[in-house]
């Protein structure tokens, strides 16, 4: 049995929100904050990759 990679969602701001996106089998919504100079962050409950679109690409 494998388990599937995390999901990568390119973002248009440094600021995020996240909430698993399955509706009720989600989880809590959660803002982050993306760092200027890496440019991406991980969700903290399911591990979704979230990149500014000025790095897409590049990380």
């Amino acid at each position: 049995m494998t388990t599937a990679a995390p999901e990568t969602k390119i973002v248009d701001s440094y600021r995020v929100a996240c909430d698993g996106g399955e509706g009720a089998l989600g989880h809590p919504r959660v803002w982050l904050q993306i760092p200027l100079e890496q440019g991406w962050v991980e969700c903290p409950y399911c591990d979704a990759k979230l990149v500014h679109k000025d790095f897409e690409g590049k990380v």
